[in-house]
């Protein structure tokens, strides 16, 4: 059963559809063959679709049709070959839809396979389609010669198209018959033969058998091809019928009574007198007062009957008829197959078996018996003593034809013979030798051939048979008469147990001995010295043979490229993947994401890959209450904020809480802060930057009033950090204290 999915066949595009047709010429191998029709894309959803082995005859036609809804603007047309190797000649593929052709491919050169974009194109309302037009049966039977990658055919129409073809039948065996069933309409076709290499089916011509074609119909051969050699091409006109059966005519149908209508269908019952042959002419020769019908016609049909003991018909097999030079052939494809041959009468007629190669175990299955009008066997052959390439011989008789008589002599040993004669009269003789026992019986033409069977005559030297042929293998040098059984020297081989055994030989010739291995070049263990194959042959194996490499391979046995092994991660998830390696040496990490800056505030030690995550270290005052506050800031320096004491120097700029100097002169000393900046605000300041290289003025008597760190905080823990030790007079001490 064909495998068809989703493939829905529509004589008409139905409303809101679209019509696609696939028309595929399949090559010699069909079932490699299919194809799906998808929506928009590659990978779109399947409209339909075809599974290899859907179609099942080769070099052949087939056409489906595919409805495509008319909301689909994009399709993509796959066609794919299973072996890989695409479609060979003749194949061919077209797609279409709404009858416009969007993939039109008549020589395809695609692999395993190739896909084809196509827009929807824009479909016109379709007309009723016409009726379906009837087809016929019609058989084409081709029986191949040993040359089968030459032979094609097909059968046209008469403007030229073509319905079927078949061939080249490249993988067929020799001489293998080829039935092909085709339907053709009625009417006038040309069925054509070719043959690339222009011979024909001639296959004798190469010391092979030959062939022949055959176009059956309605049990009528309409091309009867027995001629093989036709050339390049054989073209016949031939007219298709419906095999309507004509009315039947009812009459006599025994053609051995007097009553017989050869145009009668249906027997009645108007048989009744049987036919005596014979010449009812009293004046011929051989009047029979016993006859009643005369049969005046030279010729008569007989009645062939080819025998199967084995039941698979004659395969490969067939038979040909001879007579005048002119041959009838015969291939029996079916079991106790019955053929009307017309022969004529009374001549010999012969015929001869042959068979192919393929049918060499099976022909001693197969016989024949030719029957004649009377149904007297002429020649019969029995299934299991028929005997291959041998003429059988026999004498047609359609009744006996009046036959003139003829006055003469009828010893064919007498001087006035005459061949013709069929009364005898007269014979004269010449005396001579009449034994055959003596040499003068078969060599004395002195007086002819003809001797005195009265009279014995001139008979000396008695007769030693056999072969006076001196180039003869049997050339007997004491014969004096030819017996006509001189054999040819055949020079050959005379011990059966060597290679080259001639059982025909008759004189010794050099003999080969046997000389087992593999005997094909194209094989691994090729021996060159072998004569006789072993089946020891072993492929090429092509691959690594070195145990250390990568690549190594245990099965080759003909050294091809080594790859070295090279260790590392070999899995590209990861962030070590090196994509030179072929060996896993488990070193792979994974991707860690983050940031890499060093310098940025979200800096990640662990991270490997950038994310783009890094912010900037922006290093300033985040204290709203400090006179230098920056909102930007996202890294705090405690040292960066400036803070307003209220009070101003000499510059004009204020001082800042957070200079531990300032803070301290203004802290002391209000006049510092309220009035100008004198000398003694200045002293005093530069005496606690330690600048001051004076006596240190004093305004009040020194005494310790507070102890700070370098930003003005009162400390309570003194251990390893720098200290200010303030004075009420202004004085500052730096310490640090361990």
């Amino acid at each position: 059963m064909k495998k068809l999915l989703l493939l829905l066949l529509l004589p008409l595009t139905l409303l809101g559809q679209k019509q696609a047709v696939v028309h595929v010429n399949t090559d010699a191998y069909p079932s490699e063959t299919y194809w799906i029709i998808m929506k928009d894309s590659l990978y779109g959803d399947t409209i339909a679709e075809v599974l290899p082995g859907y179609y099942t005859t080769g070099n052949s036609a087939f056409t489906d049709t595919v409805t495509i809804a008319d909301s689909i603007d994009n399709v993509c047309f796959l066609i794919r070959d299973v072996y890989g190797d695409g479609m060979l000649s003749p194949g061919s593929y077209y797609f279409s839809i709404c009858n416009d052709t969007l993939v039109s491919v008549p020589a395809p050169t695609f692999a395993s396979g190739i896909y084809y974009n196509r827009s929807v194109p824009t479909c016109q309302p379709n007309p009723p389609p016409p009726p379906p037009v009837p087809c016929f049966p019609m058989l084409v039977n081709i029986n191949l010669d040993q040359f089968q990658s030459e032979t094609t055919w097909d059968i046209k129409d008469t403007t030229g198209n073509i319905l079927f073809s078949g061939g080249p039948y490249i993988n067929a065996p020799d001489y293998e018959p080829q039935f092909i069933s085709v339907c053709v309409p009625l009417g006038t076709l040309n069925f054509t033969i070719y043959d690339s290499y222009g011979d024909g089916l001639n296959g004798s011509l190469w010391q092979g058998n030959d062939g022949s074609y055959f176009v059956m119909q309605c049990g009528d051969t309409l091309v009867y091809g027995t001629t093989p050699n036709f050339g390049d091409s054989a073209t016949y006109i031939i007219t298709s019928d419906t095999c309507t059966p004509p009315p039947p005519v009812p009459g006599c149908m025994d053609q051995n009574y007097l009553e017989f209508n050869p145009a009668a269908t249906v027997n009645d019952s108007s048989c009744t007198t049987l036919k005596i042959l014979g010449c009812t002419d009293s004046t011929m020769f051989n009047y029979d007062s016993t006859a009643n019908y005369i049969d005046n016609i030279d010729s008569c049909n007989y009645t062939l009957t080819l025998l199967d003991h084995g039941g698979n018909g004659w395969v490969g097999s067939r038979l040909e008829i001879y007579q005048d030079d002119t041959s009838q052939f015969i291939m029996g494809y079916g079991y106790s197959q019955d053929y009307s041959i017309q022969l004529k009468s009374p001549y010999v007629v012969s015929a001869k078996f042959f068979i192919s190669a393929q049918a060499s175990n099976t022909a001693s299955e197969c016989g024949f018996v030719l029957t004649g009008p009377l149904d007297d066997t002429v020649l019969y052959a029995a299934p299991h003593s028929i005997v291959p390439f041998f003429t059988y011989v026999g004498t047609t008789n359609c009744g006996n034809a009046c036959e003139e008589k003829v006055v003469g002599c009828m010893d064919s040993l007498a001087e006035n013979y005459e061949p013709t004669a069929n009364v005898d009269t007269f014979c004269y003789y010449v005396p001579g030798c009449i034994s055959p026992a003596y040499l003068e019986y078969h060599t004395d033409t002195s007086n002819g051939v003809y001797v005195d069977f009265n009279v014995q005559d001139s008979c000396d030297v008695l007769a030693t048979f056999g072969c006076l042929d001196s180039t003869a293998f049997n050339y007997d040098s004491l014969a004096n008469v030819d017996n006509g059984g001189c054999l040819p020297i055949v020079m050959g081989c005379m011990e059966s147990l060597a290679l080259n055994y001639n059982p025909l030989a008759n004189t010794p010739d050099t003999c080969i001995a046997y000389s087992y291995g593999c005997t094909d070049s194209t094989q691994f263990n090729y021996d060159p010295l072998a004569n006789t194959d072993d089946g020891s042959c072993e492929p090429f194996v092509y691959g690594c043979t070195d145990t250390m490499m990568f690549n190594y391979n245990p099965l080759a046995n003909a050294d091809d490229t080594c790859i070295s092994y090279i260790y590392g991660c070999t899995d590209p998830s990861m962030f070590n993947y090196q994509a030179s390696a072929n060996t896993e040496d488990f070193s792979c990490f994974p991707y860690i994401y983050g940031c890499t800056d060093s310098s940025a505030i979200n800096y990640n030690s662990l991270a490997n890959t950038d994310n783009n995550s890094c912010i900037d270290l922006v290093i300033g005052c985040m204290d709203q209450s400090a006179y230098n506050y920056d909102p930007n800031v996202n890294t705090v320096d405690s040292n960066s904020c400036l803070y307003d004491a209220g009070c101003y120097g000499n510059p004009g700029e204020p001082y800042w809480l957070n200079d531990p100097c300032y803070a301290w002169v203004i802290d002391i000393d209000a006049y510092c802060c309220d009035n100008e900046w004198d000398n003694i605000c200045q002293a005093t300041y530069n005496y606690c930057e330690g600048t001051w290289v004076g006596p240190l003025p004093k305004r009040f008597n020194r005494k310790l009033i507070a102890i700070t760190d370098v930003l003005g905080r009162p400390v309570s823990t003194y251990n390893k950090q720098l200290l200010f030790y303030i004075y009420d007079d202004g004085s500052v001490e730096k310490k640090y204290m361990k």
